[in-house]
């Protein structure tokens, strides 16, 4: 008999009668909707900055995590109400928690508070978008079923899919993009897709292509294995635009998991054609770029300080100052994460217990003016303050620098609990899917040592992580869950036979 609350109808109780079926299918096909929200939201931005102004905001990019936020949280309530979230989720999901609570408890000590909450203007990524990123993650450990793995597998390619597309209007158009300068006289037209930034581009692009990579390998259908390649090759071309340290270790990151792949997984060895195909791709991007066939530029280089410092932090976001040539070299990359990561440590020993509070880093690291009569507003003063920056591309450092060492402990435990749990899970079923979502979580933990969060790409690494952590049901258990239920409504029938006679 299906369950009703105070007499209502079936269909209007239909979060009570749902079963884990419908659960794992709703969930994966609005987690995979709600990846793509910033991404579409972005596309207004770049539009504008175009057309009709070149002070378009990127706060609209903020409205599309909320949205795809909201959906989030809608599955995740449904996820708790259903009770899907287990006790084999409590290190995880509880890691996460205290990261939350402890989070707010650091929102407290920043210095703008609505910063803290909201997020730093151009950036969104406060207190707020944090909370989201625990729905994205807890709504996608409690699917039960392969098959809502694979929606999601197929929503991240999308993700890495839409962006690219952009991209290469972007490379061989210079339109649409704050990136075609990287100094006042060099065009490089780098790809930022609809990521805001080449750098945070290059980190959805790897798990983009590494889904598509193994999805290739793994699938038995043509159409679908010709469409992953296809994918996987544009992402690979894609990658080399981003100009970037982490598009290099993404794209050897994406190839070592599909070599993997086709022995783990027992793929036709004829599979490793994708490894060749995709590392083509990438060469012949560069090989365009040595021809002088894009921008002004005629050879082949890496620009991760100018992007981050120059064209990003401070041109598009004014959280920034410009860089100090006199304490770090733009140019050497090394250099420049080395510096940014010295500089974070020496703020968390300065503020251990609470961090800087959620996107308050600019303000631990620059001199403000002694005369401040000048300035309009906080950003214009950061902007005059050399040297300082608001990111740093350690997403466990940063975490610990901004929101205290309790979080950045919280962050690590969270991150490895979901690799050791999608590690058991594809042992346990030895799936394509299982094996995808694992790598794609193991990925997701690495580049955050070379790169750091964003609500581009966050939303996508945490629903990948969240579903690592979900508990499949087996075969075994799916058959006897199906003989239980039609045993019930075969009683239940008589019983009430039975009462209507008396």
């Amino acid at each position: 008999m299906p369950k009703t609350i105070f007499h209502s109808t079936e269909k209007s109780n239909f979060i009570l009668n749902m079963t884990e079926e419908q659960y794992s299918k709703l969930a994966s096909r609005g987690l995979a909707i709600a990846m793509l929200m910033t991404p579409l939201f972005t596309l207004i931005p770049e539009i504008m900055h175009e057309g009709l102004t070149s002070k378009a905001t990127y706060a609209i990019s903020a409205g599309g995590l909320v949205a795809g936020g909201v959906i989030a949280m809608i599955i995740a309530i449904i996820a708790f109400m259903k009770k899907y979230i287990g006790k084999r989720l409590i290190v995880p999901i509880g890691a996460m928690v205290i990261m939350e609570l402890w989070g707010i408890f650091s929102l407290t000590r920043g210095v703008i508070l609505s910063y803290s909450f909201y997020g730093y203007p151009e950036r969104g990524e406060g207190m707020l978008a944090i909370i989201f990123y625990f729905c994205f993650f807890a709504s996608a450990s409690a699917l039960k079923r392969e098959t809502a793995l694979r929606t999601i597998i197929d929503g991240i390619v999308g993700v890495g899919l839409l962006n690219s597309i952009i991209a290469l209007i972007q490379v061989f158009g210079g339109v649409l993009s704050r990136y075609v300068l990287i100094t006042s006289d060099t065009k490089i037209n780098a790809a930022s897709g609809l990521s805001m930034s080449p750098l945070f581009l290059a980190m959805v692009l790897t798990l983009s292509l590494t889904a598509a990579l193994i999805s290739f390998i793994s699938s038995e259908n043509k159409k679908r294995s010709i469409g992953m390649l296809v994918c996987a090759a544009l992402f690979s071309f894609v990658m080399m635009y981003t100009y970037s340290f982490i598009g290099f270790c993404g794209l050897g990151f994406a190839l070592i998991a599909a070599v993997a792949a086709v022995f783990v997984l027992k793929a036709p060895k004829k599979k490793l054609l994708s490894v060749p195909v995709s590392i083509a791709a990438a060469a012949g991007a560069v090989a365009l770029v040595f021809a002088g066939a894009i921008g002004n530029i005629s050879s082949y280089r890496l620009y991760d300080g100018r992007i981050l410092w120059w064209a990003d932090a401070y041109m598009r976001v004014s959280a920034s100052g410009t860089f100090d040539p006199r304490v770090v070299d733009i140019d050497d990359t090394a250099d420049v994460y080395f510096y940014l990561n010295r500089r974070a440590m020496d703020v968390i020993e300065n503020n251990p217990l609470t961090g800087t509070g959620p996107e308050q880093l600019a303000f631990a690291v620059f001199k403000a003016p002694e005369d401040l009569s000048g300035y309009s507003g906080i950003t214009e003063v950061i902007s005059a303050s050399k040297g300082s920056f608001d990111k740093v591309y350690n997403e466990y450092l940063y975490t610990t620098a901004t929101r205290g060492v309790v979080s950045g402990i919280a962050l690590v435990i969270t991150v490895l609990s979901s690799v050791a749990l999608g590690f058991a899970a594809f042992r346990k079923k030895r799936s394509a899917e299982t094996f995808t979502i694992f790598v794609l979580t193991l990925g997701g933990v690495l580049i955050f040592l070379i790169g750091c969060s964003s609500i581009p790409y966050a939303p996508v690494f945490w629903t990948a992580a969240g579903a690592a952590c979900a508990e499949l049901k087996s075969d075994k258990q799916k058959k006897a869950e199906k003989k239980n239920a039609e045993k019930t409504e075969k009683k239940t029938p008589e019983k009430n036979t039975k009462k209507a006679k008396a």
